[in-house]
């Protein structure tokens, strides 16, 4: 239904999906999970290896039921060795609960290692890679400033915590709301990594469109990982199911000494502006490690200007002041 979005059109918000032709051919298969599901299982030939609560159906992976403290993933058994990929998860949270009794929500990872199950959605702690979060289930509730379910993005070296108290405010990269629960349509996510850039978009209302949540510069990920799904529920639940995960490669030319760099050692990171732990005093979660934007350096030629101006005035008063006491002496 959807193929990768195209490349030069990429910054506006909306794109429709099927403009660019002939990138069926970049479909890489080894790295894709479709129906009906062939290559899924333990047999040393399979392709993607699930866990837990995971149940593969004809027609949806579920990776948990709509049922309290269970857990499940799937992972690709394939590592990547692509520089510019896109993945895209057509994917379905439904269940019984009412509105803010549900949780926990998906997790897609692209990490340095797979099947190693823990308490962020289902996955371990302290990873190292990439993590997109489809969060269903406000924690912090002091956090009112944004609605929920919320999709993040985060990189991690494994020294960071995923802090589920704030909803992983502290290290979050950027993200976007979407109310992509209950839908009577499947919902879909794209996630491109290209050139250093990490873009998500997604497509909740069924129109064949693109619509952007994350777009962040600076973003440095390796090769050789592995992609995989996951989800959790506690107290509260969801059916959380995958109905699809295909990745294409991109066809980017990058620079001599770019293409000469051993990419299996590169660390995952970003370079930002400020550490993601600052992001907790903004409230909005979202910031870039691009340069200073065209509005931010309006603003500060506007409070230059305004300075200047107030210094003018006050120094015409104390002017006007002086010539006024020296008239008196004389």
């Amino acid at each position: 239904r959807h193929r990768p979005l195209p490349f030069l059109l990429l910054h506006f918000t909306l794109l429709k999906c099927d403009i660019t032709d002939g990138n069926v051919e970049h479909l890489k298969r080894e790295h894709s999970l479709m129906k009906p599901y062939q290559g899924v299982g333990s047999s040393p030939s399979s392709q993607w290896d699930f866990w837990g609560s995971t149940l593969v159906t004809s027609s949806y992976v579920r990776l948990t039921p709509d049922e309290r403290s269970k857990q499940g993933s799937i992972w690709n058994t394939v590592p990547v060795h692509l520089k510019d990929w896109e993945m895209h998860v057509q994917y379905k949270i439904h269940g019984s609960g009412k509105k803010n009794l549900h949780g926990d929500g998906i997790a897609i990872w692209y990490t340095k290692e797979r099947l190693h199950p823990g308490p962020v959605f289902g996955n371990q702690d302290h990873f190292v890679g990439l993590a997109l979060f489809v969060d269903t289930f406000r924690n912090d509730l002091h956090g009112m400033d944004r609605s929920f379910p919320y999709i993040s993005a985060m990189v991690n070296n494994g020294s960071l915590p995923y802090d589920h108290g704030n909803d992983g405010r502290t290290s979050e990269l950027g993200g976007c709301s979407s109310e992509i629960r209950n839908k009577d349509h499947d919902t879909y996510l794209a996630i491109r990594y290209s050139k250093g850039r990490l873009t998500v978009m997604i497509d909740i209302d069924d129109k064949n469109e693109w619509k952007e949540c994350i777009d962040i510069g600076g973003v440095r990920l390796p090769t050789g990982y592995y992609f995989g799904a996951s989800a959790a529920t506690g107290d509260l639940s969801d059916n959380h199911d995958i109905i699809s995960m295909k990745m294409y490669q991109l066809m980017v030319e990058h620079a001599p000494d770019e293409d000469s760099l051993d990419w299996t050692k590169i660390e995952p990171s970003v370079s930002l502006l400020k550490s993601p732990k600052d992001n907790i005093d903004d409230p909005t979660g979202n910031f870039r490690s691009t340069p200073l934007t065209g509005w931010k350096v309006f603003l500060l030629l506007l409070c230059a200007l305004l300075g200047i101006v107030v210094c003018g005035v006050v120094g015409a008063v104390v002017f006007q002041k002086r010539q006024e006491r020296n008239r008196r002496f004389y």
